[in-house]
């Protein structure tokens, strides 16, 4: 009886406005395009502090891009990440950003090449820019003039098919280079064999951050 009260309590606390989440001048936006938007939604949606996380597409000339044509619109794989700045700022997240890819690389990331999975922090007003840029040049010092990664922005934003969003907690089975497959274990075949985490760490040695979303 007792835990059927306190259960219907927390409901109750629950189905208030705004309970359990931050309040809406709390909440950011940030865009980050870092490869495989799997993998960095993955990453972030570990980080204390973030709300959400959408992968999607930016940066291109092409309205309502889909996965079949966004590459060819010239749009790279982001993902817009939605935080709470009352518990992690925009300034830590560029820095965990810059960490978990290698920055160095124009031409994509780990085994994904070309543009469309090329690193870029797309920031939203001239305050995110300037903090990006301040973020780009240390990564830039600490890796001796080697940072490509561009800051671009503003920019509209697309959410991705449903399908590509968490993908790396999905639990169907899906046939796959790797077999018939959980998705996730597809995602973690995928990731150790793209030699994400291993480049990561070939970059930024004891400084980098890798693995988060595994």
């Amino acid at each position: 009886m007792m835990r059927r009260l306190l259960s219907a309590a927390v409901l109750s606390l629950a189905l208030l406005p705004g309970f359990g989440q931050p309040s809406l001048a709390e909440v950011r936006s940030a865009i980050f395009a870092g490869g495989c938007f799997w993998c960095v939604e993955a990453d972030f949606d570990k980080v204390p502090g973030v709300v959400s996380t959408v992968s999607g597409y930016a940066g291109g000339s092409t309205e309502n891009p889909t996965y079949r044509n966004y590459s060819s619109g010239g749009h790279r794989e982001v993902v817009k990440i939605d935080f709470d700045d009352a518990k992690v700022s925009y300034d830590r997240l560029l820095e965990i950003f810059f960490r978990s890819v290698d920055p160095t690389d124009a031409g994509g990331q780990f085994c994904d090449r070309g543009e469309s999975y090329s690193t870029a922090v797309y920031a939203l007003d001239d305050a995110q820019k300037a903090a990006a840029e301040k973020a780009k040049q240390e990564a830039d010092a600490a890796l001796g003039g080697k940072v490509v990664t561009p800051v671009l922005g503003p920019v509209t934003f697309w959410p991705a098919e449903d399908y590509h969003q968490n993908y790396y907690q999905g639990g169907n089975r899906i046939l796959s280079r790797f077999g018939l497959v959980k998705q996730s274990d597809a995602y973690k075949g995928y990731r150790q064999g793209c030699g994400r985490d291993a480049r990561v760490r070939q970059v930024w040695g004891e400084a980098a951050y890798t693995g988060i979303g595994k």
